[in-house]
């Protein structure tokens, strides 16, 4: 045993040792515990951040839910607003409906009847309108002659100068028979017969150079009795009113106190109208108006006529086929009779639910044959063949005249186209 130590001395480098290791061990577990403590605190920060941002998303969510929950309340609220107004447009459009379709089928009944009645209005105005065709037809064809005729013109005068020649030498020999016969008219008047007297050649040529009787044109004497419308016709035959600066002088008293010569405004128509003074303005006897007025020189001779013939009337149409002239009988202001007739008929103007057409038809049919009958009459009386009577209305003359189509018309057409021919048989 030497040396004195101890068999049970602790080994102090193992103790070191083992000290070291506890030390680096309770080092690395401070180590170990901070970085845990460290990692605890981030985890902690991350599931705090974590809880911030449900928190957020759970009050996002709720309130995008209650704004989903308040449009949701808002789209049916919209919904059973819609529906509403819905209900009340269908029953409005049920209520607008119903009225349309009675209202359609008023307006398709209206329009039914004015379908008719315009079918009607227009084959009346066909009817015209062709009349008026053939009426353009014959004046045409009348100019075309009338051109004609002015290239035989000079051949024509001469033929007329070599006539005045021979006319003249026989001058003397009727004038020694027309003073005879004024002899025998002067005994027949003392003795209460009317008599026929005969212009003498001085007398026939004389009228026409007062009438400006011009070669190739067509000249028409209007006549009658004062008051007839003579100088209304006039104007309508040229197409003007009477209101017009160069229309013929009208009034309630007779106007007309010389012939009044009126040219037709047409630069192409051939006609020259005459409005002549009417009977019972002048100191002449009946049987003398028509020589006196120099009607003898006329081309054509319109005898405007009343309700029934007077004297002159008869006088101018019996004298009118004695010189071989064409006399027309007129009856104008048929819209004026036929206006009286609608009232004697029981139409009243101011009553408003009256059947105006149907008076008018009635009214028109009985002018007319009222008319036909009185004149035949009249004709009868007065020993002179039966002729057409036309029934006018100036202001449908007038119109047609201008080309334009009456609504109401009566034998205006008629007139001008016989007329027409009349004169393309004659220039």
């Amino acid at each position: 045993m030497g040396g004195g130590h101890s068999r049970h001395e602790p080994d102090w480098g193992a103790i070191r040792a083992q000290q070291e290791a506890e030390a680096r061990a309770r080092a690395a577990a401070e180590a170990a515990r901070q970085e845990a403590e460290r990692a605890a605190q981030a985890a902690r920060a991350e599931a705090e951040r974590l809880m911030r941002e449900a928190e957020e998303a759970r009050r996002r969510f709720e309130a995008q839910q209650a704004e989903a929950a308040r449009r949701a309340q808002a789209a049916y609220e919209e919904v059973q607003r819609q529906r509403r107004e819905r209900e009340q447009a269908e029953q409005a459009a049920r209520a607008a409906r119903e009225a349309a379709e009675a209202w359609a089928r008023e307006e398709r009944e209206r329009a039914e009847r004015l379908a008719r009645e315009a079918e009607e209005e227009r084959c009346r105005q066909r009817a015209a309108q062709e009349a008026a065709r053939q009426a353009a037809i014959a004046a045409q064809q009348e100019h075309e002659r009338q051109q004609r005729a002015r290239e035989e013109e000079n051949r024509r005068l001469q033929a007329e100068r070599e006539a005045a020649e021979r006319a003249a030498q026989r001058a003397a020999e009727e004038a020694r028979q027309a003073q005879a016969a004024r002899d025998e008219a002067e005994k027949q008047l003392q003795d209460g017969t009317r008599p026929v007297v005969t212009p003498t050649p001085e007398e026939y040529f004389a009228f026409r150079a007062k009438m400006q009787h011009t070669e190739g044109f067509f000249h028409v004497a209007v006549s009658g009795i004062a008051g007839s419308g003579k100088s209304s016709l006039v104007n309508a035959f040229r197409g003007k009113h009477n209101m017009d600066l160069d229309a013929a002088a009208v009034g309630v008293n007779e106007t007309t106190l010389v012939v009044a010569r009126y040219p037709d405004p047409n630069p192409s128509s051939r006609f020259v109208w005459y409005d002549v003074p009417g009977a019972g303005t002048l100191k002449v006897p009946d049987w003398k108006y028509f020589n006196d007025q120099g009607l003898f020189v006329f081309d054509c001779i319109i005898v405007v006529v009343n309700n029934r013939f007077t004297a002159t009337d008869v006088a101018i149409l019996s004298n009118a086929r004695r010189f071989g002239i064409p006399a027309f009988i007129v009856r104008s202001k048929a819209d004026q009779h036929i206006r009286n007739l609608m009232k004697d008929i029981g139409y009243n103007s101011d009553d408003e639910g009256g059947n105006k057409a149907s008076y008018f038809t009635r009214a028109r049919d009985q002018y007319v044959a009222e008319s036909i009958r009185s004149i035949r009459t009249n004709l009868q009386e007065a020993n002179i063949p039966d002729q057409p009577v036309y029934l006018v209305s100036n202001i449908a003359l007038q119109a047609t005249v201008t080309g334009k189509t009456p609504k109401k018309m009566m034998d205006e057409v008629k007139l001008l186209t016989d007329l027409a021919g009349t004169a393309q048989r004659h220039v």
